[in-house]
């Protein structure tokens, strides 16, 4: 505009919004001042536009609060526009006030525009922020969340990253190889491939805790296994050594021990020696029969 906003000009730059009512009584006195000559001293002033609203019921677009004057000539250049619907009361009009409904409030700052939010729109705001920060303060818990065998689930305190803006770097000095790339991280720690391992052992153990192995070797996977042999084989083998293609050699018999025991069928009484005054054993003689003839 050109004068800038002012006290009779606020409700006209307002009409221009996209949040006017072109159905209001506004609108209706603006369109009759156009063409009727008579309303004009009606819409040059914004006391005289704002009696004409009171004196008609519906809805209407009035100014709520004009800015505040901090010091003489100065203001915040705030103007408060709040959209009504006014009833008008039939019994005693001069005592009792019309019934007002308010709708919305909006701001002029400046030449913008703004709608105030309602008092539900506020907690609505309010609640889905309190309802995200505890939805992140969940996923940061579970972040540091450990879980080992021995000790069950432990929270591990994160460490906080240290500023880079503490320290210049022109005077640190810096060792040799300090400036070069070290090795990446490893994504997965020990302590969850632990965790990890421990969960599934002990998932195993609960489906598949009656199967129990044997001498014999087993083969198969859990609820499938099955004996690989019948066991006869390895009692009749010989007995391997350590060395491959060696075979161990049985014990020699002791045949001195056998010999001095006197109850053996085998053994045979020491002989006695020979003296020189003994007569030897006289050998028997065999006499040749004589020649028998027949008769």
């Amino acid at each position: 505009m050109e004068n800038g906003l002012h006290s009779n000009s606020i409700l006209f730059y307002f009409a221009e919004s996209p949040f006017f009512d072109r159905t209001s009584n506004n609108a209706v006195i603006m369109s009759q001042a156009l063409y009727n000559p008579n309303m004009r001293a009606v819409i040059s002033t914004r006391e005289a536009f704002e009696d004409r609203l009171r004196s008609m019921a519906g809805l209407e677009f009035i100014v709520a609060q004009e800015p505040a004057e901090m010091a003489p000539g100065t203001g915040t250049g705030v103007w408060v526009i709040r959209k009504q619907t006014r009833r008008k009361r039939q019994r005693d009009e001069s005592i009792q006030e019309d019934e007002i409904t308010v709708h919305a409030s909006y701001f002029v700052v400046g030449e913008n525009i703004y709608m105030a939010p309602t008092f539900a729109d506020i907690m609505s705001s309010r609640i889905a922020t309190i309802s995200s920060s505890i939805e992140n303060l969940f996923t940061s818990a579970n972040s540091i969340q450990r879980w080992t065998p021995s000790r069950g689930h432990v929270y591990k305190t994160p460490t906080v990253p240290r500023s880079q803006g503490l320290e210049p770097r022109e005077a640190t000095p810096m060792p040799d190889g300090a400036g070069k790339a070290g090795p990446p991280a490893q994504k997965a720690s020990k302590t969850e491939l632990d965790s990890r391992l421990a969960e599934e052992s002990f998932a195993i153990h609960l489906r598949f805790g009656g199967d129990y192995m044997d001498e014999i070797p087993i083969t198969g996977k859990p609820g499938e296994f099955h004996f690989a042999s019948t066991g006869r084989t390895e009692k009749l083998a010989v007995p391997q050594t350590g060395k491959s293609g060696a075979t161990n050699r049985l014990p020699t018999l002791d045949t001195k021990a056998a010999a001095e025991n006197p109850l053996t069928k085998d053994s045979k009484a020491d002989k006695t020696p020979k003296s020189s005054t003994m007569p030897g054993k006289l050998k028997r003689r065999k006499s040749k029969g004589g020649t028998i003839t027949p008769s």
